[in-house]
C-alpha cells in the first residue's frame, strides 16, 4: 500500500468517525488532504533543480578551466569537484526520474 492511499484511508476514517470533534476533522483535511508540501510546491521543485543544474555546469566548466590552465604535462582535476559534479548529476537524475510507483496520469 503506497503512502498516499494510507492517506486516503486515514482521511476518510477521520471523516467517518462520528466522535472525532468537527475542529479535528477540519484541521486534518486542511492538513492531509492537500498531499505533501514537498510534491505540490513547484517553486521549490524548479528552484532544487535550477540550482543543481548550475551546480553541474559550473563543475564542468571549472574542470574544464583548471584542465586548461593546468601543466600540460600533469594536470589533474581535484576528487573533491569530480564528486561535486557526480553527486549534483545523481541527484538530477533522481529528481526528474519517475518514480517507481508513479502512473501516467498522477
Amino acid at each position: 500500500m503506497t503512502a498516499d492511499v494510507e492517506l486516503k484511508s486515514l482521511l476518510n476514517t477521520i471523516r467517518a468517525d462520528p466522535a472525532v470533534p468537527e475542529a479535528i476533522k477540519k484541521k486534518a483535511e486542511d492538513t492531509l488532504g492537500s498531499g505533501p508540501v514537498y510534491v505540490s510546491d513547484v517553486v521549490i521543485y524548479r528552484i532544487v533543480v535550477t540550482v543543481l543544474g548550475a551546480t553541474v555546469i559550473l563543475t564542468v566548466a571549472g574542470g574544464l578551466g583548471l584542465a586548461f590552465l593546468g601543466s600540460p604535462d600533469n594536470y589533474k582535476i581535484p576528487p573533491e569537484l569530480i564528486a561535486l559534479g557526480s553527486a549534483a548529476v545523481g541527484a538530477l537524475a533522481g529528481l526528474l526520474a519517475p518514480s517507481p510507483g508513479q502512473t501516467k496520469g498522477s
